[in-house]
């Protein structure tokens, strides 16, 4: 049946329409998919070239040179080396322990070195390179080389080494780098992408942490294309990385290692301070350790031996150790009493050889006593009576404001692990760390630097520079820029007077004969010492040892001897130097640490080793086989600059 012409056209409308639809829906699918395609080919593109290159292109970080340290004369303290590593990328290596396996064949490294690269690689993200072995010889690196293609994902680096050239003699001053910790990287707020190298190194102690920041320097960056396996195929841009700061020491290598020659094989320490500046000149602690084996890892055995010497050799003894200074204090309660004007310079103490005090008998270390002494015969002959009577009349909280001011109880600013403040005790301090009250005999014993005073090597050497010069000497070990001004340090506020009565008694210490220290006296012109004596006690001898026969110090095990202090500046009539020495349970200041001074004091001055004629007379033929002796235990001078003039 025919449709009608009506039907018809009204067929055709709704075709139309349809198509009208259909033509606008797929313009504007076209429109959105041009519209799409303008944007990833104009608008995005930059970023998904970007995001195409990231694919092909990898960034490496560049480690920076770590500055160097050096001594006052230029001398390189603390270098570096270059020295090859192996690597390995846990993503590229596939199976991981089976590549260290493969590995093992031709590199020494053992179980455990697999063991503990498996822990790591647990830590680390895949793409992170794990350190596989460090300083490798130039033959392992060759033969790693050479099985490169059986060992996927396995690198060799040429990297550079903290080398530490001159051994022991710094171990504590500079301290060492090491490998970064977990620890290490909780104690930064914001981390530096260079700790995540592999083997890569940070200071872990004294200067080498303190001045990480500055030593360290910024990562460098190379983009390398890389083809589908991970294998690099070329270099395309580099960006050089920034070497850290040289870092200059006020140190003098040459006496800092004759002072280490001088100490020996004993536990002991020594500083050798500027007094016009503060410049620490040698800080020595004895015995130390080869900073070196830390670098890579130190062995168990090796760590085990240091650790349990009775010697200590990892305690830095002139700012960690903390020990009571003996008579070497009584320089300060003299200059107490001085400026208090209890006592003046012609007033003299009967001494007997003891004095009773609150019912309690305090004996002087001269059983028979002294006799009647004044301030200068007292400091000369370290009279403790003497010196019981000045405690008395100044009080523990004057002996406390002199001892503060000379720098005792504080602890020094500088870039050293683990300083001691020592103790500069006061009544309120009593109180605070024992709750109990201070008593008369807390003040006796504190006046000949023994009870609750204790004070390091450091310290020591601040308070002689201190009265040598009449200012507050503050020690520093980093140089000053070339062109800086020394620092104006403020007058102590002593009267000349007192400092002159002070430096005579000292002077009378080494000079006099009767000084407890006139065997160190120097006979050389123009290069006398004045100094103090100083004996701590550690334990006394028993009743029961002294009925066994027990009679001196030598008769007791080294570990219940006492210790040997001796402090001293130099020259008398200009000061220079300053100089404080302890030898562990030595026995006698006089005899343990005096000489050792006298010798550090003439080095210096004649900036090397002095000639037996600078000796008393009768001493000459033992000391021209000490300096022979001596000669052979130090570097040349040629080592150091061709040696190097002193001031």
């Amino acid at each position: 049946m025919r449709r009608s012409v009506q039907a018809t056209e009204l067929s055709q409308k709704r075709i139309t329409r349809r198509a009208l639809v259909m033509g606008g829906a797929q313009i504007a699918i076209i429109g959105v998919l041009g519209l799409r395609m303008r944007q990833l080919q104009i608008r995005d593109a930059k970023q998904y070239r970007m995001l195409a290159e990231d694919n092909r292109i990898n960034l490496q970080l560049i480690a920076p040179a770590r500055g160097r340290i050096l001594d006052r004369f230029g001398d390189v303290l603390a270098d570096n080396r270059p020295t090859y590593q192996v690597t390995i990328v846990r993503e590229q290596a596939g199976d991981l322990a089976s590549t260290l396996r493969q590995l093992q064949l031709v590199l020494p490294i053992t179980d455990d070195d697999i063991a503990e690269i498996m822990k790591s690689s647990e830590k680390t993200s895949a793409f992170v390179p794990l350190s596989v072995a460090e300083d490798i010889t130039w033959e392992d690196l060759a033969r790693v080389a050479v099985n490169a293609p059986a060992l996927p994902g396995v690198n060799l680096e040429t990297v550079l080494q903290r080398t530490y050239p001159f051994g022991s003699d710094f171990a504590h001053t500079i301290g060492y780098v090491g490998r970064v910790s977990s620890g290490d990287l909780e104690a930064v707020e914001t981390t530096d992408p260079l700790l995540s190298l592999p083997g890569f190194k940070i200071g872990k102690t004294s200067i080498e942490k303190t001045f990480e920041k500055e030593l360290r320097g910024a990562q460098g960056t190379l983009a390398v294309e890389v083809n589908a396996t991970g294998r690099v195929m070329r270099d395309l841009k580099q960006t050089a990385s920034i070497s850290g700061e040289d870092l200059h020491l006020t140190l003098d290598h040459h006496l800092q290692n004759f002072t280490f020659a001088r100490l020996g094989d004993q536990s002991a320490a020594a500083v050798v301070m500027d007094v016009r500046n503060g410049d620490i000149l040698a800080s020595a602690s004895a015995p130390s350790f080869d900073p070196n084996l830390f670098v890579n890892g130190i062995s168990s055995r090796d760590y085990g031996l240091l650790r349990d010497s009775e010697y200590r050799p990892f305690a830095d003894k002139t700012v960690q150790g903390a020990y009571p200074p003996g008579s070497t204090v009584k320089m300060s309660l003299a200059l107490a009493a001085l400026e208090a004007e209890v006592v003046k310079e012609q007033d003299t103490v009967a001494c007997p050889g003891f004095v009773e005090i609150a019912g309690r008998r305090f004996h002087c270390w001269k059983r028979g006593g002294h006799g009647r002494v004044n301030l200068q015969a007292a400091l000369r002959e370290s009279c403790d009576v003497f010196f019981y009577e000045m405690a008395q009349r100044v009080g523990i909280e004057g002996l406390n404001a002199m001892n503060t001011r000379l720098g005792l109880g504080q602890k020094p600013d500088l870039p050293f692990s683990g300083m001691s403040a020592g103790v500069n005790p006061s009544r309120l301090w009593k109180q605070e760390k024992q709750g109990s009250d201070w008593l008369i005999g807390d003040t006796i014993n504190a006046s000949i630097g023994q009870g609750f005073v204790l004070a390091t090597p450091m310290q020591l050497a601040v308070m002689t520079a201190r009265i040598a010069s009449g200012r507050a000497v503050m020690p520093r070990i980093v140089k000053p820029m070339i062109g800086s001004v020394d620092p104006d340090m403020e007058p102590l506020g002593l009267r000349s007077s007192s400092l002159a009565l002070v430096h005579r008694g000292m002077f009378d210490v080494v000079n006099s004969g009767r000084g407890t220290a006139k065997a160190s006296r120097i006979v050389a012109e123009g290069q006398p010492m004045a100094g103090k004596t100083g004996s701590s006690q550690v334990f006394s001898i028993t009743a029961e040892e002294r009925a066994a026969g027990v009679r001196s110090q030598a008769d007791l095990p080294w570990k219940r001897r006492d210790h040997a202090l001796f402090t001293a500046f130099a020259p008398f009539d200009k000061p220079e130097i300053a100089v404080s020495v302890l030898v562990e349970h030595g026995g006698g200041g006089s005899t343990a640490a005096a000489p050792i001074a006298r010798d550090l004091v003439l080095f210096y001055l004649n900036g090397g080793l002095p000639t037996p004629e600078a000796y008393p007379a009768d001493q000459r033929g033992r000391i021209s086989t000490d300096l022979q002796r001596l000669s052979s235990l130090i570097l040349p001078p040629d080592t150091v600059n061709g040696g190097h003039q002193r001031g």
